[in-house]
């Protein structure tokens, strides 16, 4: 393990004004969006789409990795540089999503855990030779009156840590995502209770394995109303519980909190990150940096602009641009909702 290296990383992800681009959609979760836009999801039509995105001038000013997924990793652009080296000669880590998505979990109706540890070494040394210098595991938590069980949040606390020791010792920056899912009518202070549970045995686990806390970043779930609940709360009572839930459960020693987006709109996932980043509002300053991973809340726009039509690239690419510096300001609590305009 090249422990200085590992550090490296992770501060570079979180740096002042920038944030990570989740481009790791599976192959169903792409078609779904293709789907919106009426576009066929080719192989030809992702590695375009995918293309479009890292090659947006100036990417770099807010954007320090992007997650890939494997189909991604082995693709390259137009003029045939492998997507890594391309993003990385423009200053941005490539990295790689490692997990094989949640599954039924046995005994626990309901619920789910996530796989893929089989072989995940050697895939590991694999996606490293490949470029990728991160990587991310997913987890997920349904939220009712009784759910998730502690049997649950164990056995993903696990998988994580154990997925967290292996990128660790090839070198590779793991980006552990607990998100707890806002699906359901529960209340806020739900999310807070079901949130703080899974996050603390999240870091016993990674404790317990050794994981070096200062090369791991945290992929939360923000802490929200449900979002069926007749109830939701106000973008600033989800910083402030959002805030006052990870004082309690991230150790100071983890370099950043990089936020999913979730269902959240794009504005909403902008000024809620914001918020906790406004000196006036989170009053004494937290130890690790807060920034953003978000998928959707970066490319809705985009691929709105893009229709799949080559004609549209540079609509698509300014669009993109556009949603990254807003994050960007965000993460200095710097941006303001008349922004949001001024494309």
């Amino acid at each position: 393990m090249n422990l200085a290296e590992l550090k490296e990383t992770a501060q570079a992800l979180v740096a002042p004004g920038k944030g990570i681009l989740a481009a790791d959609e599976s192959g169903g979760t792409i078609k779904k969006r293709f789907d919106t836009i009426n576009t066929e999801s080719t192989k030809e039509n992702r590695r375009d789409y995918r293309e479009l995105l890292f090659t947006a001038t100036g990417i770099a000013d807010h954007v320090s990795g992007v997650i890939l997924f494997d189909e991604t990793i082995r693709q390259s652009a137009a003029d045939g540089t492998p997507f890594p080296k391309l993003l990385a000669a423009e200053g941005v880590i490539p990295g790689i999503k490692v997990d094989a998505g949640a599954k039924d979990l046995a005994g626990a109706p309901g619920e789910t855990v996530t796989e893929g540890l089989d072989g995940l070494r050697e895939r590991l040394a694999e996606y490293r030779a490949l470029g990728a210098r991160f990587a991310k595991w997913r987890a997920t938590y349904s939220i009712t009156d009784s759910l998730p069980s502690t049997y649950c949040i164990s056995v993903n606390a696990h998988a994580l840590a154990r997925y967290a020791a292996l990128c660790q010792e090839a070198d590779i920056v793991p980006i552990v995502e607990p998100e707890v899912l806002m699906d359901g009518d529960h209340s806020i202070e739900r999310s807070f209770e079901v949130t703080q549970a899974v996050q603390e045995e999240l870091f016993r686990e990674l404790e317990a394995q050794r994981v070096v806390l200062e090369g791991t970043l945290l992929k939360p779930n923000m802490v929200l109303s449900g979002y069926g609940s007749a109830t939701q709360a106000t973008d600033a009572e989800v910083a402030e519980r959002t805030l006052a839930c990870f004082a309690i459960t991230v150790p100071a020693a983890v370099p950043g909190i990089v936020f999913l987006s979730g269902g959240q709109s794009d504005e909403q996932a902008t000024n809620r990150l914001n918020l906790m980043n406004s000196p006036d509002f989170r009053g004494a300053a937290h130890p690790w940096q807060i920034s953003f991973s978000y998928g959707r809340a970066l490319q809705a726009a985009a691929l709105g602009a893009w229709q799949g039509q080559a004609g549209n690239k540079t609509a698509a690419q300014a669009a993109f641009a556009h949603r990254a510096q807003l994050n960007g300001k965000a993460r200095s609590g710097q941006y303001s909702p008349d922004m949001e305009s001024a494309v």
